[in-house]
């Protein structure tokens, strides 16, 4: 009895040292990299963005020619860049005459209660064409989006299928709008969808009306100027800001669930490139992208043709 307390005490105690041992020996994650992890920040649920991007191309402005691309194809949420279509249908309607720029907007209670990125319309407040385009295009105005399609089609539903035939027309095929301003849809509403292709494809449209390059290549303006609240409008296009040479366009887009996007063209020598960066998981990532890729892309441009040698004149006729 003695020998069998004795062997159970000498058991017992083995187990005890053996289970104490195996807790020294278990690897805990250290309070910093717990910590790190936790805090690092989380993609809102719905988010479609990528790291560096969705996608992304490089266009020949005057020949339509690609000179770039990475999963051009690869559909996302445009976001405010959508807003260059918006453009592109009012362009073309004050050059067909049926809008001109001196029209009076009156602004409406659903273009005022617009939110992201707005100018702050007030429903007692009149602007013309003009005016609205400046805040469309610089502070990238959502209530100004919704004024000018409520002036031009009656009601945004109208200027999205003017916006969605136009794209259909000029061979946007992954490309379907159902706002004019690229926020995110309300409940029961379609997300805006598109590619990098297709945006490239839409702004080598708009480069064919000069006219737009007075609101795109704008980096500041005042909204309500030369009353007692004016407004100062300025750019969120990094390269408009620093001064980029040739820069003279597009828009950037932003939304939780569609990353950071941007469209940039600029004009050097003569020649002309469309850069689009869509979808990318942050802003300093979207830039340093469309950064390297604008700064590639006129180096990709083929070389211009030599211009042709005068042919000698003939020689005198011997006399």
């Amino acid at each position: 009895m003695k020998r069998c307390l004795v062997f159970l005490l000498i058991a017992g105690c083995f187990v005890l040292g053996a289970v104490a041992q195996n807790k020294k020996t278990v690897k805990r994650p250290p309070a910093k990299k717990a910590a790190a992890a936790a805090a690092k920040p989380q993609k809102p649920k719905g988010c479609v963005s990528r790291v560096p991007y969705i996608g992304a191309v490089i266009l020949d402005a005057d020949t339509g020619a690609v000179l770039f691309e990475d999963k051009a194809d690869m559909p996302g949420y445009p976001a405010s860049t959508l807003k260059l279509m918006t453009l592109l249908v009012i362009q073309e309607k004050v050059e067909a005459g049926q809008v001109k720029l001196d029209d009076p907007v009156k602004v409406s209670v659903v273009a005022c209660k617009t939110g992201g990125s707005q100018v702050y319309l007030d429903p007692k407040e009149t602007f013309t064409v003009e005016e609205l385009l400046y805040a469309m295009m610089i502070q990238s105005a959502n209530d100004a989006a919704v004024a000018l399609a409520e002036h031009v089609a009656g009601t945004k539903e109208a200027f999205v299928e003017l916006m969605n035939a136009k794209a259909q027309q000029i061979g946007m095929g992954n490309t379907r709008f159902a706002s004019v301003h690229g926020l995110p849809p309300s409940a029961g509403q379609r997300h805006d969808v598109s590619c990098a292709r297709d945006m490239a494809t839409l702004s080598r449209e708009l480069c064919k009306h000069p006219a737009v390059f007075a609101y795109t290549s704008a980096s500041y303006r005042q909204f309500r100027a030369n009353t007692p609240k004016p407004f100062d409008m300025r750019t969120h296009n990094p390269f408009l800001k620093e001064g980029v040479d040739g820069c003279d366009g597009f828009k950037t887009g932003y939304t939780a669930t569609a990353g950071w996007s941007i469209v940039v063209t600029a004009k050097r020598n003569g020649r002309r490139v469309i850069v689009v960066v869509l979808g990318s998981e942050g802003r300093k990532m979207r830039d340093a992208k469309a950064r390297e890729l604008l700064n590639k892309a006129f180096a990709l441009l083929p070389a211009a043709a030599p211009a042709p040698v005068p042919a000698a004149p003939p020689a005198p006729a011997a006399r």
